[in-house]
């Protein structure tokens, strides 16, 4: 993947998603048949060599690949669906921090700050308050707040209690599909 595309629009984010589902396509074949310690030390300690992180172990690359995953469905899914008065969006991946957060976006008085995780459900709740803490707390005067998670993290049908200005973004990585909690009204 292009590290340096951090602009997604309508014209470029299937491109950009198709390059990095292919980068990540051979991710794992170095522990094809380990088991035990062996498998365990692969994980934790073996240094990737292709994909959009070499440098890193499988276990953090795959913790950034997940995370970067539910941007690039959730970006995609708010472009193609025109939930906020956005045409573009800037995102950060891995572990990047240029810009304060994981998502912005600014059009006219309009303006959009986010984060981002990708989670098991067992860890869901502490990382949501922790990024509604920051969200809360960010010091702009954002129009739009939201944090976008993949929809494993949560149960189907799951209702977080809401307050103006910030939406949850649940994303499904696998279908690219999403839905927004709650659903924002948008005036012209």
């Amino acid at each position: 993947m292009k590290q340096k595309e951090r602009t997604l629009n309508k014209s470029n984010i299937d491109s950009i998603i198709n390059e990095f589902t292919n980068s990540i396509e051979g991710l794992g074949a170095s522990i094809s048949g380990k088991t035990g310690i062996s498998l365990l030390e692969a994980l934790k300690r073996e240094k990737l060599t292709t994909g959009p992180y070499p440098g890193v172990t499988l276990f953090e690359a795959a913790n950034r690949i997940m995370t970067d995953l539910v941007i690039l469905h959730g970006v995609s899914w708010l472009l193609k669906n025109n939930i906020f008065p956005f045409d573009s969006y800037t995102v950060e991946f891995g572990n990047e921090d240029h810009n304060g957060f994981d998502i912005t976006a600014k059009m006219g008085n309009k303006s959009l700050v986010g984060e981002a995780f990708n989670v098991a459900p067992s860890f869901f709740q502490g990382k949501k308050s922790a990024m509604v803490k920051k969200l809360r707390n960010d010091g702009t005067s954002s129009t739009f707040k939201i944090i976008m998670v993949n929809a494993d993290a949560v149960t189907y049908g799951y209702c977080p209690k809401t307050e103006k200005g910030l939406y949850y973004v649940i994303v499904d990585i696998e279908t690219s599909s999403a839905r927004i909690i709650p659903k924002p009204y948008i005036q012209a």
